[in-house]
């Protein structure tokens, strides 16, 4: 009787290799990170190699020696590849394709593999595949010898797939295709973040370092059931949710992509309509997690990337998370921030304090007004009451005499509704 087995596709086993250049971060904290990402994209780490050098070799990445030590390590680990923690140029990755003969993939390949696994919305899909496209475009020459040595794995999932064999003219008619079909999505995004404003609705941007815990505060703030593991890039899409604070005013939760150290530019600009939402938004806040050695490289990249994205004009709430993890309350400070609070958000803990801050933070930025407003116009009042802070009212024969602290919008419209 025959027997049939069934078909799986083998485990990449990797060494992580980088360099550790004078001027650099500590090659140590970055490789235990890429081991992080090598292991979300589904591969395993069986070897690292680092090699102190003034800057990495322009054509082959790593020195003489350590190339034909690599040699060696492939062999002894049995490993199928290599992963460079940055960026190769296409010039890198064709000269280590070559010597090492195994598939070469770098930082910004498996960042990409990531998340052509993770996009589930459109928008996302178009923005992965797009990023996918761009770096195809420029390691073109590098990419063909190194992939097809294995067939699938790492770097060759998602949308762009099909993509990896075309020349540089199909590719670029490609992109310019989903170029257009982005735009399209974006028009949407912007229609939806107007009616947000006309809702007037304070919007509150949750930013950070991947796994930081973002979602897993929106989901115990307002029960958004959005996905959030203990893993890297757990959620990409962005997820928006009404919540009612304690004083009863409304605002808007808005979740974004993780941010990561030497994030790869063509992400940044793919996802930039998407990450933008913090540039439209009221109120970031910067959720830390401050149980990670590496806290503050994490919290330096964040604010990198909002310095990239030209958002460095709004009031920012840090909220150190994981405090669960220590008996008692670290000493850190975010010296960048507004206001900064210490939080659980797996155990709901310091919630009442976050909510005052946020409270706080925006009754700050809220503009004081005094007028009457006639019976007529009561919709205002209620306006006011919904999206504002009413210090007093008086009913009078010919209307409500108010004296409330609105948002900036609103107290434009109030101008044409008081009573001279």
């Amino acid at each position: 009787m025959a027997e049939f087995y069934e078909n799986e596709q083998e485990i990449e086993k990797v060494i992580l290799v980088t360099v550790q250049e004078k001027s650099g971060e500590r090659a140590d904290a970055s490789l235990c990170e890429l081991a992080e990402l090598v292991k979300t994209a589904g591969a395993v780490t069986v070897g690292q190699m680092v090699q102190n050098l003034e800057y990495a070799n322009a054509v082959t990445y790593l020195g003489k020696g350590k190339l034909e030590e690599l040699k060696t390590m492939l062999v002894a680990l049995d490993a199928t590849g290599i992963v460079c923690d940055t960026e190769l140029s296409p010039v890198q990755m064709k000269n280590l394709s070559q010597i090492l003969d195994v598939k070469i993939m770098d930082r910004t390949m498996i960042i990409l593999d990531i998340f052509a696994a993770r996009a589930n919305t459109k928008e996302g899909k178009i923005q992965v595949e797009l990023a996918q496209l761009k770096y195809n475009a420029t390691m073109l020459v590098g990419l063909r010898p190194s992939l097809s040595r294995l067939g699938g794995g790492i770097g060759t999932r998602g949308p762009g797939e099909k993509k990896l064999e075309m020349d540089r003219r199909l590719i670029r008619e490609q992109i310019s295709k989903l170029k257009k079909e982005l735009e399209q999505v974006k028009k949407h995004r912007q229609t939806q973040r107007k009616l947000r404003t006309e809702n007037h609705a304070p919007t509150i941007c949750i930013v950070g370092y991947t796994n930081a815990g973002k979602s897993t505060l929106l989901n115990h703030l307002t029960n958004a059931q959005v996905l959030a593991e203990d893993m890297l890039f757990a959620t990409l899409d962005p997820t928006t949710r009404a919540y009612k604070l304690p004083n009863g005013k409304s605002v808007m939760f808005t979740d974004t992509v993780g941010f990561i150290s030497k994030l790869p530019h063509h992400l940044i600009q793919a996802f930039r309509s998407t990450l933008e939402e913090a540039k439209f938004c009221d109120m970031i806040l910067h959720v830390v997690d401050v149980s990670n050695p590496d806290m503050d490289r994490q919290m330096f990249a964040v604010y990198e990337t909002l310095r990239q994205l030209e958002i460095t004009d709004k009031p920012i709430v840090t909220v150190f998370n994981k405090v669960d993890r220590f008996n008692e309350r670290p000493v850190v400070k975010d010296l960048k921030a507004d206001a900064t609070v210490f939080v659980s958000a797996m155990k709901e803990q310091g919630f009442e304090e976050l909510l005052d801050v946020i409270e706080k933070q925006l009754r700050d930025r809220m503009v004081f007004v005094e007028g009457k407003v006639s019976y007529k116009e009561m919709a205002s009042v209620t306006l006011i009451r919904q999206y504002g802070e009413i210090l007093s009212e008086e009913y009078l024969e010919d209307g409500i005499l108010i004296r409330a602290y609105v948002p900036p919008s609103i107290s434009h419209m109030l101008e044409c509704v008081f009573l001279l």
